[in-house]
């Protein structure tokens, strides 16, 4: 029998379907799983398989928007691509509150994006040396960037700097781009790569590593909003208050309460074309900065009202990448209407404020499962077998009654609802 490597060998050459004949003789999938996976709904075969390397289909996620966001006073329908249903649900009840004192207010900072070259093999000097060819080192990364300035970026700073570590010295020269409406990842790797070798030169050491960095904390968008005392009352206050207070002070509960701010910002990210691990990378190493700490902070004001808050680096774009390909994501942005990746990222920083409220709410009080369950209800059904949207509702609404959300439960509806 040929092994696994020798029987791939050559896999990415294939057509997809021919990938797929591959699989189904091999005994992997059957007939309807191919058909499934070729079921790749807007986005065509062909692009799906320009995009990632050895494609045999496309997977599908669920596209919602969530309503009622209002940020800077304008008002946004947003896309979410995500599984489970009681994030878009959480959002959205979020921003409904938070309409009642004039939504989200926010601001972000100037789209920049850093990145370091790397060089090993330095002597003592180098840092120096290089510092000394810093105007013709910029003046080589401008023009690497140069197809920014169109559009008001471009290169905006070097820096330079000394590492030891346990393999020697290194020195790190880091570069701040700004991409405007792009990620820019492809922007900062070109220009880090073409002026490597300069410094490589200048410095007398090897370049390693030419890479941007996802913690971008010169890219940092911030969102604020008060939700009114006489709406939530003063027991939601002070759960609130003391969720937001153990995930200050333990870093286990602080893990997932991030985890949930995620939620809601990742959904908006894959929903509009965007690098969700990026976003994560930086989000999380953001928090990590100084000891790990919560993205969102919870505090009242002189009324009693609840008063959270949220920064976080995101870098994320409106053009280039994903975007510009996949027809889904375009629909995303077009539902979104952001106009810039600034305004963007304050989209998403509120979707992940509001997201963390309605999860520290909910936690506060009643407990997260009832809610949660009661929104997947509809999907146990489906799993035991629920086949029409009337059987589907019929289960889900009968579980609800009965407040029994499992899958035993579901199968059990479904036989009475059918006479078994």
């Amino acid at each position: 029998m040929r092994g696994m490597e020798e029987e791939f060998s050559g896999f990415y050459k294939l057509t997809v379907k021919e990938r797929l004949g591959k699989l189904k003789k091999a005994g992997f999938i059957g007939d309807e799983d191919e058909g499934l996976l070729l079921d790749t709904g807007a986005l065509k075969l062909e692009i799906a398989d320009r995009m990632a390397e050895n494609v045999i289909g496309a997977f599908h996620f669920p596209f919602a928007v969530a309503p009622n966001f209002r940020i800077n006073g304008k008002d946004y329908l947003v896309p979410m691509v995500i599984e489970e249903p009681s994030v878009v649900a959480a959002a959205s009840k979020g921003a409904k509150l938070a309409r009642e004192s004039g939504g989200f207010r926010c601001s972000a900072d100037e789209p920049i994006m850093m990145g370091q070259v790397q060089l090993v093999g330095v002597d003592a000097d180098a840092e120096k040396k290089v510092k000394a060819a810093q105007k013709e080192i910029a003046e080589a990364a401008r023009e690497f960037s140069s197809g920014m300035e169109k559009f008001g970026g471009g290169f905006r700073a070097m820096n330079v700097r000394t590492l030891e570590t346990p393999r020697g010295t290194m020195l790190l020269v880091e570069f701040d781009v700004d991409v405007r409406d792009a990620m820019g990842a492809n922007t900062i790797n070109t220009v880090l790569e073409g002026v490597a070798p300069l410094i490589a030169e200048k410095s007398g050491g090897k370049p390693r590593l030419r890479i941007l960095s996802n913690l971008a904390t010169k890219r940092k968008a911030r969102a604020k909003c008060i939700w009114k005392k006489d709406k939530l009352g003063e027991e939601i206050i002070e759960g609130v208050l003391d969720g937001y207070e153990l995930a200050a002070n333990d870093i286990f509960r602080c893990a997932t309460h991030n985890k949930g701010i995620m939620n809601g910002v990742d959904a908006v990210a894959v929903a509009t074309g965007n690098d969700w691990r990026a976003v994560e990378a930086g989000a999380h190493s953001f928090a990590a900065m100084g000891g790990y700490h919560p993205l969102t902070k919870y505090s009242t004001d002189a009324s009693g009202n609840l008063v959270g808050e949220i920064e976080l680096p995101l870098a994320v774009g409106t053009v280039g990448g994903a975007i510009n390909i996949n027809p889904l994501a375009q629909v995303g942005q077009k539902i979104l209407g952001a106009k810039s990746a600034q305004e963007l990222s304050m989209v998403m920083a509120s979707v992940g404020l509001a997201q963390n409220f309605a999860a520290l709410r909910a936690l506060g009080t009643e407990g997260i499962q009832k809610g949660h369950m009661k929104l997947h209800a509809r999907n146990l059904a489906a799993i035991a077998g629920a086949e029409t949207p009337e059987e589907i509702d019929a289960v889900a609404g009968k579980m609800g009654e009965v407040g029994e959300y499992t899958a035993d439960s579901a199968k059990r509806i479904l036989k009475e609802i059918r006479g078994e």
